[in-house]
């Protein structure tokens, strides 16, 4: 029998976001996913080497990479629309329940329960907060990108990413933004 989850998988490619905004350089759930895993990962080794934290870098990087799976099936709802009305949030997370239960029946039983906690995001909430926190930095970092870009379009989100980032009180990430963040400020010359 054909198993179709990786093949989907490999089709985050397709789909991009920030649909509703003029982007200087499209991002698709793909590139944003390997983002995630790694600020996610990166924030966990932060956390552990610096402030004793206990989640796992590894277990985090996975988790990042799987974050957003079921918008494979779904599609990304842009984040304005996704939490304007309760009633809205709601019924995505349903939407997104099914479409993470469809995604898991394409895997062979006894390879489903590797991945379910993952696509389902039923995780400790400690990693899950870490994962929500890189999600948010990394369209933080999208809204750097585009300001540097020169497109104002994103100006905005970066100040609603950064007030959200702020709020989160998450030494591990203070961490990341004083020492990582203003490189991703700088040009190509400037990072050498």
């Amino acid at each position: 029998m054909a198993y179709n989850f990786f093949a989907l998988m490999a089709r985050m490619k397709y789909i991009d976001r920030w649909g509703l905004m003029r982007n200087t350089q499209v991002e698709n759930i793909q590139e944003h996913s390997h983002m995630v895993a790694v600020l996610s990962h990166a924030l966990a080794v932060i956390g552990k080497e610096k402030f004793g934290s206990g989640i796992d870098p590894n277990e985090a990087a996975v988790a990042g990479l799987y974050h957003d799976a079921p918008e494979i099936l779904t599609g990304d709802l842009p984040t304005p629309v996704k939490y304007d009305n309760p009633a809205i949030k709601e019924a995505y997370k349903a939407v997104e329940a099914v479409a993470g239960d469809k995604l898991l029946s394409m895997l062979p039983p006894e390879l489903c329960p590797a991945f379910a906690p993952y696509v389902k995001e039923e995780l400790d909430p400690a990693l899950l907060r870490l994962v929500k926190a890189a999600d948010k930095l990394s369209a933080h970092i999208k809204c750097l990108e585009e300001l540097r870009a020169g497109n104002n379009e994103f100006k905005l989100a970066a100040r609603q990413t950064r007030a959200a980032l702020d709020q989160m009180e998450m030494p591990e990430l203070d961490y990341f933004m004083k020492h990582f963040l203003p490189g991703f400020e700088l040009t190509l010359d400037e990072l050498k």
